[in-house]
């Protein structure tokens, strides 16, 4: 995976409580290879109306927030079904980082094993940057993994993110990654072992 550290600039307000994985990609367009790229499909039937038309108010088609990397949501983001391209729409679309209160637990375990960041913010700072982003549509926002801050305006607030998962992201780590990183503990623990438990090594050593 590619390293995340820091990403700034165009943060869509999606503004919605309750985005569950089938919103985020409707069941009928995972028939298709992952090659083939999720990213169109990203939050379909809310984007687009019965004729498959973009709708224009849908924040992610309005043309400031259409290519943005952040995405701004409310309570229980990701929530129902486990189906990991959910995860896959919203990277092939380009969305790196997504701000919300809440997120579905399977959900974010999903997208930090893709490189994505679900980074849990205070409910008020989320209602202020949705509000700062509806009145200033292109204003950046600078997301920081390292100091897990969000910048925007004159604002600076702190996000939560499970520790082993920052360092998966801020690494580029998938979880073979995070067993390697302790290699040396390993490999201590074996030496260790084979001492005081001689009688526990298989025979194929002797």
């Amino acid at each position: 995976m590619k390293p995340l550290t820091q990403v700034s600039g165009a943060a869509c307000p999606l503004g919605l409580a309750g985005v569950d994985t089938d919103q985020l990609i409707p069941a009928r367009f995972m028939k298709r290879p992952r090659s083939e790229g999720y990213g169109g499909f990203l939050l379909h039937d809310l984007r687009r109306d019965d004729a498959g038309v973009e709708k224009p108010d849908f924040p992610l088609n309005r043309p400031a927030w259409r290519g943005a990397e952040i995405m701004v949501a409310r309570r229980n983001f990701g929530s129902g079904s486990s189906r990991e391209a959910a995860v896959y729409a919203l990277a092939d679309h380009g969305v790196r980082v997504v701000l919300a209160p809440t997120f579905g637990d399977i959900f974010a375990s999903n997208a930090v094993k893709n490189g994505l960041l679900p980074a849990v913010l205070d409910e008020a700072d989320i209602e202020d940057l949705l509000a700062a982003l509806t009145a200033t549509p292109d204003l950046p926002v600078s997301v920081d993994l390292a100091e897990q801050t969000v910048a925007w305006g004159n604002r600076a607030v702190t996000f939560a993110i499970d520790p082993v998962w920052r360092e998966q992201l801020l690494n580029g780590w998938d979880d073979i990654d995070v067993t390697r990183s302790f290699a040396g503990e390993i490999a201590r623990f074996k030496s260790a072992d084979a001492v005081a438990r001689v009688w526990a090594r298989p025979m194929s050593e002797d």
